[in-house]
C-alpha cells in the first residue's frame, strides 16, 4: 500500500474502534510526530499536557462525529492526516515566554512541515491528485485556528471568502472541512474555554454558509472582481467590474528542476522574458551566492517593459507568498493583471532535470526552499494555476 492508503487504513470503522496509534507514529515518524510527545502546551489551555496527547485527544473527537463518516473517502483520509499533524509545528516553535509555554505561528510552520513531509518522504507530487491531496492537508493545518478567531479579524466576511478561494486549486478543501478539525480541536482538550470556542466556529461555520463558501469558494463574476475584492478593494463580491488592466505579466513559481522553461517555449514561445537564471549567468553569480545584484537587475527590466505596456513571462522560483506579493503589487502598480502559473513535477524527475542543468543548484538548497515554500493560492493575483508538468 501507497502512504495514502496505509493512513486511510488507520481511520476506525466506527467511533467505537480504536486508533492504531503504534502504526501511526511509525507513518508520520519522518514527520517528527514523536517530538510531539515531549512538547509541552499551557496548562490553562491543555490541560492534557503535551502536544501527542493534544493529538490523540483531537482524532478521536473527530472520528466521534458522526458527519466524519458521511464524507468521501479522500477527504475522510486528508481530515483525519490533517488532524493528526495540524500541531506538528508546534514541535518546531514551542517557547517557555514569561513562564508560559507559547507556539507562535505553529499552524503556518507546521503547514510548511507537512508539505516537506508529505511531498519529499511520501512522493505525495507531480500530479492533479496528489497535488490536491497534499495541498488540502496543508491548508487545514494552515487555517486549523481560524474558525476559532474569525471575528476578530478586520473583515470576517472578506477573510472567510479569501480562505474559501484556497479550494480553486486544492479542491477538496472547504469551510465545512475546516470547522469539522476547529471544533475536534477544541474538544480535544482539557480546558475552561471550550464552550466558547465551540460557540465561535459555530458562528464561523454560519459566516461561511451567508457568505456562500462553506462547500465550495465564492463564485465571483469574474477572475478580475475577485482579485479586486480578495486584495481588500472596497467593492462588492457580486459586482461585475471594468477589467482596465492593458495586459498579462506571467509569474512561474516551483522548484530548480521543475521543467519552467520547457514549459515557456511550450505554450509563451514569442513572450518576452525575465530570467533570473538568465540574468546570473550574465552577471557570473551562482544560484548559492547573494542574489541582491540579480534581483535589483531583473526588476529594472521588469519595470521598462511596464512602461511600455509590453506583457512578459516573470521566470523564477517564487516560491514564498512575502516574494510574490511585492512583485505581484509592482506588476499591478503599473496596470498589468498578473497570472501566477505554479509548476509541479514527480520528485525523480524534477531531481533528474535540475541534476542535467550547468547550473544545477545543491539538492540540500533544494530541499531548504521545499521546506520554507508556500504554493501561490487564488488570492494572491487576478489568475492562479497549479500545473503538472
Amino acid at each position: 500500500m501507497n502512504f495514502i492508503e496505509q493512513i486511510e487504513d488507520c481511520i476506525p470503522g466506527s467511533p467505537a474502534a480504536e486508533i492504531p496509534w503504534n502504526r501511526v507514529d511509525q507513518l508520520l515518524s519522518a514527520a517528527g510526530f514523536a517530538g510531539m510527545k515531549a512538547t509541552q502546551q499551557n496548562p490553562v489551555f491543555h490541560g492534557e499536557g503535551d502536544v501527542y496527547t493534544h493529538t490523540q485527544m483531537v482524532c478521536r473527537e473527530l472520528i466521534a462525529n458522526p458527519a466524519f463518516y458521511e464524507l468521501s473517502g479522500r477527504k475522510k483520509t486528508e481530515l483525519f492526516l490533517a488532524a493528526l499533524l495540524h500541531d506538528i509545528g508546534k514541535v518546531r516553535t514551542t517557547r517557555l515566554e514569561n513562564g508560559n509555554w507559547v507556539s507562535p505561528h505553529h499552524a503556518a510552520a507546521g503547514s510548511q512541515i507537512a508539505r516537506k513531509f508529505l511531498w519529499q518522504d511520501c512522493g505525495i507530487c507531480g500530479t492533479r491528485e496528489m497535488i490536491v491531496f497534499r495541498e488540502t492537508v496543508c491548508a487545514l493545518i494552515r487555517w486549523h485556528m481560524l474558525p476559532v478567531h474569525l471575528m476578530n479579524q478586520k473583515e470576517p466576511e472578506r477573510k472567510t471568502r479569501e480562505t474559501a478561494a484556497v479550494g480553486e486549486q486544492a479542491s477538496d478543501f472547504s469551510w465545512h472541512l475546516l470547522c469539522m478539525l476547529a471544533k475536534a480541536d477544541i474538544k480535544g482538550r482539557i480546558a475552561d474555554d471550550i464552550k466558547d470556542g465551540l460557540a465561535q466556529a459555530e458562528l464561523a461555520e454560519m459566516m461561511a454558509e451567508e457568505a456562500g463558501c462553506l462547500y465550495a469558494p465564492y463564485s465571483f463574476a469574474d477572475s478580475f472582481t475577485k482579485r479586486a475584492y480578495l486584495s481588500g478593494r472596497n467593492v462588492q463580491p457580486d459586482q461585475v467590474l471594468y477589467d482596465d488592466s492593458w495586459g498579462e505579466v506571467v509569474m512561474l513559481s516551483g522548484l530548480p528542476g521543475t521543467g519552467k522553461d520547457t514549459w515557456i517555449r511550450q505554450h509563451y514561445p514569442r513572450m518576452a522574458i525575465i530570467s533570473l537564471d538568465g540574468i546570473r549567468a550574465e552577471l557570473g553569480i551562482k544560484p548559492t551566492d547573494n542574489q541582491g545584484e540579480v534581483i535589483q537587475a531583473a526588476q529594472e527590466r521588469a519595470k521598462q517593459l511596464l512602461r511600455k505596456k509590453q506583457p512578459f513571462i516573470w521566470n523564477a522560483t517564487d516560491l514564498t507568498k512575502d516574494t510574490r506579493k511585492k512583485l505581484i503589487g509592482l506588476f499591478e502598480r503599473y496596470g498589468a493583471g498578473v497570472r501566477v502559473v505554479y509548476l509541479e513535477t514527480d520528485l525523480k524527475t524534477r531531481e533528474a532535470r535540475n541534476a542535467g542543468r550547468a547550473d544545477a543548484v545543491p539538492e540540500d538548497a533544494v530541499a531548504r526552499m521545499l521546506g520554507k515554500m508556500v504554493l501561490p493560492t487564488p488570492d494572491e493575483a487576478q489568475t492562479v494555476e497549479w500545473i503538472c508538468v
